[in-house]
């Protein structure tokens, strides 16, 4: 039986060269695609899910592998490698530091260990469930804060709340808290995890955006749920929370 540890340190690696792709070409001007959902594709995205595809065939080659640019994989296994070869590619061809490389392994349709690299910031925040989580080597930990009136709450995009039908729902939680940005992305989920930020919330989510997100976040003491609080990574939804503020978020997006 493998050690969680391999897994961990086999990810950790992964994740960095997928970074070393995408730091060639970030800030150079990378062409831009628009795909049918109208989300940005660049070169970048590509060759880093390749590079990320080529490392999980050559050490687990009979891991499943779902990724956002290949699609999945599939072998008798009870293990998936779900891959996001930049998380906020928008912000990437901005020239933007706060994208992520997203690395995460489920057993039996669990996550059980997530990396978010950011390359460009030199920064990594990862967990493998039951070990903690970590920040660049450093323990890392939710914060403490116990009310909504003094919290930071984050999310990726303002109008998004409102195409997804949540747009009152997030005002509730604007009006109801102390702090707010559009630190977002896996960024705002890494400042949650790492006691920067109380609250992240994003009305729509696919599973390679969120697959790290969970034990991360667990593991550092916080939660990762859906809108209801169920905690999961297979609703194409997402809340994080250090906890405390959990039942008060979802008491103020209820109904």
């Amino acid at each position: 039986m493998t050690n969680p540890s391999d897994f961990l340190n086999f990810a950790l690696d992964a994740a960095w060269q997928a970074g070393r792709v995408t730091l060639g070409h970030f800030q150079t001007g990378v062409a831009v695609q628009r795909k049918a959902d109208n989300t940005p594709l660049t070169i970048a995205d590509q060759q880093a899910e390749q590079k990320l595809r080529q490392l999980i065939e050559q050490y687990w080659p009979e891991h499943n592998i779902i990724g956002e640019e290949y699609g999945r994989t599939q072998h008798n296994s009870p293990y998936t490698w779900v891959c996001d070869p930049i998380d906020g590619t928008k912000s990437f061809m901005c020239g933007v530091p706060l994208y992520a490389n997203l690395v995460a392994l489920l057993k039996d349709n669990e996550p059980i260990l997530g990396v978010i690299n950011f390359p460009a910031l030199n920064e990594m925040v990862y967990a493998v469930r039951g070990g903690g989580c970590f920040w660049n080597g450093r323990p890392a930990q939710v914060t403490a804060t116990e009310k909504l009136e003094d919290a930071v709450i984050l999310c990726s995009d303002l109008d998004t709340h409102a195409l997804f039908g949540r747009a009152e729902k997030w005002q509730k939680l604007i009006d109801a808290s102390y702090v707010q940005r559009t630190w977002g992305d896996a960024y705002g989920y890494a400042l949650v995890a790492t006691g920067r930020a109380d609250v992240m919330v994003d009305p729509i989510m696919a599973l390679w955006d969120i697959a790290p997100m969970q034990v991360v976040l667990e593991e550092a003491g916080g939660t990762l749920t859906d809108w209801q609080g169920e905690a999961t990574i297979h609703h194409e939804e997402s809340i994080a929370t250090n906890k405390h503020l959990l039942p008060e978020v979802l008491r103020m997006i209820d109904g």
